[in-house]
This record gives structure tokens, C-alpha cells and sequence, in this order.
């Protein structure tokens, strides 16, 4: 069964709004609920999918290392658009972890990078093929 949606809490949420009202059409969601405490982007086209729902956090400080959420993982089409994603993320000031390259101590093909929304939640764009 493939996951229906995540929900994430975020503190800084009209700063996160605009990013992600931005961001997500780049990797070819779409926006589905714009409400006043919530917000939610679905795969653009009915196409199958996660949907993403983005709710507002009581208190700041998203921890990576601690139990909860990782990181998200976007997959892309070609190592091409994992490129031209890490320069519209890098052009809307977002904190490049990683730059695009191969990670051989994943399973190959694994090409990616990784950066940080305005919460400090970890992103990745990954594509699993050669070319």
C-alpha cells in the first residue's frame, strides 16, 4: 500500500507558506487545502502520491537526531532536474546541506542533495537512474 499523507508540524508557518507555496510546484505538487492554520500540496494531475499537509506547531525546534521525522525525500525524474532544483532552492536562500552528487554508500543510482526549509526540516531530491 503506498502512504496516503504526512502531516508536519511547522512554528515559523506564514514564512513556510510562502516557501512551500514556491517550492512545491517544482516538484510537481499541487496546492490542495489553504486554510488558515493548515496548508496542503497533493501530486499535480491526480496523479498517485503522498499528500504533504503542513500544520502549525505550538513551540520552534525541529530536531533531526531526535525520534520523529528525518528527512522528506522528493523523488525526480533525472539527475537534470535534481540540478535544476538545487538552483531554484539555492536561488530562494535555502540552506544546501549537500550539493547534488552521487552517494555511492547508497543503493545505486543515487544521485541527491539536501537542504533545510525555513523550520530547519531536512529535505532531499533524489533520482534513481543513470541519466
Amino acid at each position: 500500500m503506498a502512504l496516503g499523507h504526512i502531516g508536519i508540524n511547522i512554528f515559523n508557518f506564514e514564512e513556510s507558506r510562502s516557501y512551500y507555496a514556491l517550492l512545491m510546484p517544482l516538484l510537481s505538487y499541487e496546492l490542495f487545502i489553504n486554510d488558515d492554520d493548515q496548508f496542503a500540496y497533493r501530486p499535480r494531475g491526480n496523479k498517485v502520491g503522498t499528500y504533504l499537509f503542513f500544520y502549525k506547531a505550538d513551540t520552534p525546534g525541529f530536531d533531526q537526531h531526535g525520534v520523529g521525522l528525518q528527512h522528506l525525500a522528493f523523488m525526480m525524474p533525472s539527475r537534470e532536474s535534481v540540478t535544476n532544483l538545487h538552483k531554484s532552492v539555492s536561488d530562494m536562500n535555502s540552506q544546501i546541506v549537500h550539493s547534488p552528487r552521487e552517494w555511492p554508500d547508497y543503493p545505486p543510482p543515487y544521485y541527491a542533495f539536501f537542504w533545510k526549509d525555513p523550520n530547519k526540516i531536512m529535505l532531499e531530491a533524489v533520482c534513481h537512474k543513470h541519466s
